[in-house]
């Protein structure tokens, strides 16, 4: 069942969400070689409890960290550790916060300088397959218009999309109705409808979209060993238009490496 939010709910997920940029905006001052992925974790932490947040993710069905970090083949579902960021890694980091009873999740991938130029145009053309899917998002569409728009794009360049994750509604829960995924066909799905919220998450493989988890039970891996990107934005359903209510400009502002200024693709998007 879709639980569909009040103006009222509106105002506090965007103040979660907006709590959430920030910590993601944090975060980014730290990403370079030599730090390790645990100290990212930390500062995460901290910054959300001392906003009056609450990490989403820590403890959530036993996952022991506030971050998901994700290094070059790992999709998602990493964990923090002593992995030291090191020149041509991409870093794909996911962070949720609850707010006041209510739930925002938003992830990026930060390309290290260095990186390969390949590996650097999957993560442009993943960010821009992350605002076609936006596009898509209004009321009277389909959830299938979303996840067309995302894989028609992305397979065009020949990548995989991953079929075993999803995006997902989210509220008082962090994971709600209606699944979002990142494939399908137009005209099909659950309707758009205003007071949906919901995240869109591409989850890109350089290569094949088959993926594999480790032992550990949450880690998620490309089977082929490359890279993997993943962006993600929430959205409100408006009757007249469609609200982002995640932001990356935190993360831009403060991420050292003005990567997309450098790309043509990533121009198509704000």
């Amino acid at each position: 069942m879709v639980n569909l939010k009040t103006e009222e709910e509106l105002v506090i997920i965007r103040e979660s969400s907006q709590l959430l940029g920030k910590a993601h905006g944090e975060i980014a001052r730290l990403v370079k070689p030599g730090v390790k992925t645990m100290a990212l974790d930390k500062l995460a932490e901290e910054y959300i409890r001392d906003h009056g947040g609450i990490p989403s993710f820590k403890n959530y069905r036993g996952f022991p960290a506030s971050l998901c970090i994700s290094v070059n083949e790992i999709v998602v579902h990493g964990f923090p550790g002593s992995y030291e960021i090191k020149e041509g890694d991409i870093i794909s980091i996911d962070c949720g916060v609850q707010y006041k009873g209510y739930h925002s999740d938003s992830a990026y991938t930060y390309p290290l300088e260095g990186v390969k130029p390949e590996t650097l145009l999957l993560l442009e053309r993943t960010y821009d397959s992350l605002y076609l899917g936006i596009a898509q998002a209004k009321a009277g569409n389909r959830i299938g218009d979303v996840a067309h728009a995302i894989q028609s794009y992305v397979e065009s360049f020949g990548y995989g999309v991953v079929r075993e994750l999803v995006g997902h509604g989210v509220g008082k829960k962090l994971h709600e109705d209606p699944e979002v995924p990142n494939y399908g066909k137009r005209g099909k799905g659950v309707k758009i409808v205003a007071g949906m919220v919901f995240a869109i998450e591409p989850m890109i493989n350089q290569g094949t979209k088959s993926v594999v988890q480790e032992r550990d039970g949450w880690t998620i891996r490309t089977a082929d060993k490359k890279p993997s990107a993943h962006f993600e934005h929430m959205v409100a359903i408006h009757a007249d238009r469609t609200e982002v209510l995640t932001t990356h400009q935190y993360i831009e502002e403060n991420y050292s490496y003005k990567w997309r200024s450098k790309g043509q693709l990533s121009k198509m998007v704000p």
